[in-house]
């Protein structure tokens, strides 16, 4: 299944969760518009199509890991919210902490966090590679870093039994292809729904 334009992608994420995270996520994009006038948060021509490029981009997801063990979804470089707050505002029960090096975004998806009521989110300021290290039950990082980048700061949040969801758009199975052979025995490329050229990095990191 691909999404084509914003009521469909609007119905895909009302399938996945309830009116209340449906309000949330209402209001979370006037105030990600808002704030897209102080800060560069996503590109301009996307809110345009910001529920197929942002929201149902981030909630499919939550397809990878439909049954969140107990335990932290860490989000690395959280940016705009994408993927980890539209989690949180899907999956309120679950706990989510956004990791964000920005002081000016960490600082938005506090106030974020606050005016839409998400008691088990939080946000980590700093640089994922010298935070204190929690063990992950799912792992997401969205245009956070090259793979190999990415999974070498991950490892420290990672156990053999966490989920790793990584969309990287256009480039995903080219970089899994270009991992060493015991890396990319562990991760795959799952279909995007949002846009029929991307893809999506997953797997667990066992060794």
């Amino acid at each position: 299944m691909i999404l084509v334009g914003e009521r469909d992608s609007m119905d895909y994420v009302a399938a996945r969760c309830d009116e209340r995270a449906m309000a949330r996520i209402g209001r979370f994009i006037d105030l990600l518009v808002e704030e897209n006038e102080r800060q560069n948060l996503v590109a301009a021509a996307t809110l345009d199509h910001v529920w197929q490029r942002h929201i149902a981009d981030s909630a499919q997801l939550l397809e990878f890991a439909p049954q969140v063990p107990r335990g932290t979804w860490v989000d690395l470089g959280s940016g705009a919210g994408f993927p980890g707050l539209v989690i949180a505002m899907m999956r309120p029960d679950l706990h989510v902490k956004l990791v964000e090096s920005r002081r000016l975004r960490s600082a938005w998806l506090s106030s974020c966090i606050d005016a839409l009521g998400l008691d088990k989110c939080e946000v980590s300021h700093g640089r994922a590679e010298v935070l204190p290290a929690e063990e992950a039950a799912v792992l997401s990082a969205r245009a956070f870093a090259p793979l190999p980048k990415a999974i070498a700061i991950g490892r420290r949040f990672s156990t053999a039994d966490t989920v790793w969801l990584l969309p990287k758009g256009r480039s995903a199975a080219q970089e899994v292809n270009e991992l060493p052979k015991r890396l990319r025995s562990m991760f795959h490329v799952e279909q995007s729904v949002s846009d029929p050229e991307a893809g999506i990095v997953t797997g667990r990191l066992t060794e």
